[in-house]
């Protein structure tokens, strides 16, 4: 079957998008991983499904590029909100997104005529425990626990950047504290800018459940800034600046998260599967 598909990527976390509407695809996982292989695939992240819905205008089913299903991600919610809005499926700016984790409200912001960014509102954050102790290849994180829809565990450090992710990252993920495995951000202060309207910005390095090192994590961001504002580490509204880019997150009085960052398409094709 030749399958027509778009690349698109938000702050270089990038993924396959296929109308799952028009295209069946009978083991998305095994496709993930075939696909997302980014020597003999197209190379991605993962795989997004877009559906149809009973209870919200869209769907989205996403598998990272190990074939394990996500709960949510913030940067596909993006990505999915400008596909649908540029090529006809909705005229409205406002629509609502059914994922595994929940309902989730988008407003688009347009250039053009098209989506330039938009702002996902991602529910609430849960904090499910505070500076909890890990041991992981052989040193010891304090981080805290957040479920966004999906887990995290968030390590405020002193330099985000001089963390080795690739040693650190993995052995964190699958700690046995974790049985169903983690995504992992190492966050660190970052002074401000003349630029910024936030009051506080975040430097984030992230290692994301079943995929690995990525640019960028949404959700993950917004993990990082609940945690954050919980510890009275920084402020609201927050900036996250990942490898990717940057993301604007707000957590409003009643824990709801609202994250604004951009959405883009790389490219289209089809391939035979």
């Amino acid at each position: 079957m030749k399958l027509e598909f778009t690349k698109m990527e938000g702050l270089g976390n990038d993924y396959i998008y296929v109308d799952a509407t028009r295209f069946q695809v009978s083991d998305p996982s095994e496709l993930a991983v075939r696909l997302s292989d980014r020597h003999f695939g197209i190379g991605a992240d993962g795989l997004v499904l877009i559906g149809r819905s009973g209870s919200a205008d869209f769907s989205m089913r996403m598998f990272n590029a190990d074939g394990s299903e996500g709960m949510m991600c913030g940067n596909a919610a993006r990505c999915i909100a400008k596909y649908v809005y540029d090529k006809g499926l909705t005229h409205s700016t406002e629509i609502t997104l059914e994922t595994p984790s929940g309902i989730k409200r988008l407003s688009l912001h347009l250039a053009g005529g098209e989506v330039e960014s938009v702002t996902v509102d991602m529910g609430k954050a849960v904090i499910r425990q505070g500076l909890v102790a890990v041991e992981a290849a052989g040193r010891t994180f304090e981080g805290i626990i957040v479920d966004v829809g999906n887990p995290h565990f968030v390590i405020p450090c002193d330099d985000a950047d001089a963390v080795d992710l690739n040693l650190f990252g993995p052995a964190v993920e699958r700690h046995p504290m974790f049985p169903g495995r983690t995504n992992v951000e190492f966050i660190s202060h970052m002074a401000p800018t003349i630029l910024s309207s936030a009051s506080s910005r975040l430097r984030m390095r992230v290692w994301e459940r079943g995929s690995g090192i990525t640019l960028a994590c949404g959700t993950g961001a917004c993990a990082a800034a609940a945690a954050a504002v919980s510890s009275g580490m920084v402020s609201s509204p927050c900036e996250i600046v990942m490898d990717g880019g940057t993301l604007a997150v707000s957590c409003n009085e009643d824990g709801t998260l609202l994250m604004k960052g951009p959405a883009r398409t790389v490219f289209e094709g089809t391939i035979d599967i």
